[in-house]
């Protein structure tokens, strides 16, 4: 995907510790910018439009950071490197969305990426299923879902006793070869990539583990994340690990630059852009915060 100023910006903020009150200045945002081409204007128009959505706010010192806005897709995003983490041994059922075709385009497009981002796949048309091995409850998930844009009209429960043909038809939903073949090519391309650069200006290094750890960042948080029925874990794991090396050193690559600008970071800026609707994402996050806090707001007034 294309590196935007947008994304950018985010990828940067990101790197901050969360708490503390930890902030980036515009010229650290504009000199990142720069060393992938783009222009000063186009990062400042692209800082007032995030602060309008929220996705980043400013401080009595100029300085940026992540707005609340942002808060579930980045949280959704961090989570690569505790996705085992993330799943228990699977009792054979399965957990289910249903979507009436309702709700306005922008609303289908946030509904379908919060289904991307928790690995679930159409079994028929409106009915979306993934094994039910993630970690809590399906009341836990359907909270998960909606933070991350699933419309409000959409049902969230758990199946069992499928016949015999439906759970075969479950099952074959995911391809295990091209999952095994994908982790294994980027495993490959990690360990290329670390030695090649391990020689390299120190500018290439940064540009090219700002790409390529965003890319893989964004196929492990994509990951359906199967039981051990559907497909094995070990090279997800594999893949985890050598990608947790590759960050760290992508973080002593972006080091130098981010500490001329006195900003503390805790991990390397990988372009974290993990789908195209990230943005209806995160709009949606801040439409439904805005919801209840006038819903809240009304209750309030009539008591």
């Amino acid at each position: 995907m294309e590196i935007t100023p947008k994304s950018l910006i985010l990828d940067l903020l990101s790197t901050l510790p969360s708490r503390g009150g930890h902030s980036m200045p515009v010229r650290a945002l504009i000199e990142a910018a720069g060393r992938f081409g783009m222009a000063s204007s186009s990062v400042r128009v692209a800082l007032a439009r995030l602060l309008a959505q929220e996705r980043v706010e400013r401080d009595e010192r100029g300085r940026y950071r992540l707005g609340v806005a942002a808060d579930a897709v980045s949280g959704a995003i961090r989570s690569w490197r505790r996705l085992e983490d993330q799943v228990v041994p699977w009792s054979q059922g399965w957990a289910a969305v249903h979507r009436a075709r309702i709700g306005s385009r922008r609303a289908r497009r946030s509904g379908d990426q919060s289904l991307v981002f928790l690995g679930f796949r159409e079994f028929e048309p409106g009915l979306f299923v993934r094994p039910d091995n993630l970690k809590g409850s399906i009341a836990e998930l359907r909270r998960r879902l909606m933070g991350l844009g699933l419309e409000d009209s959409a049902r969230v429960f758990g199946l069992t006793d499928f016949d015999e043909i439906s759970e075969a038809r479950a099952r074959g939903l995911w391809d295990r070869d091209a999952l095994s073949s994908a982790y294994q090519e980027a495993c490959d391309a990690l360990a290329e990539s670390h030695s090649r650069l391990s020689g390299a200006p120190v500018a290439d290094a940064m540009m090219e583990t700002f790409r390529l750890g965003g890319r893989v960042i964004r196929q492990l948080v994509l990951d359906p994340l199967l039981p051990e029925e559907l497909a094995p874990a070990e090279p997800r794991r594999r893949l985890v690990a050598q990608m947790r090396e590759y960050d760290a050193f992508g973080r002593g690559c972006w080091a130098g630059f981010l500490g001329t600008h006195g900003v503390s970071h805790r991990s390397a800026p990988v372009d974290l852009r993990v789908a195209e609707g990230t943005e209806q994402l995160a709009s949606a996050a801040l439409l439904r915060r805005r919801d209840l806090a006038s819903t809240q707001h009304r209750e309030d007034s009539g008591r």
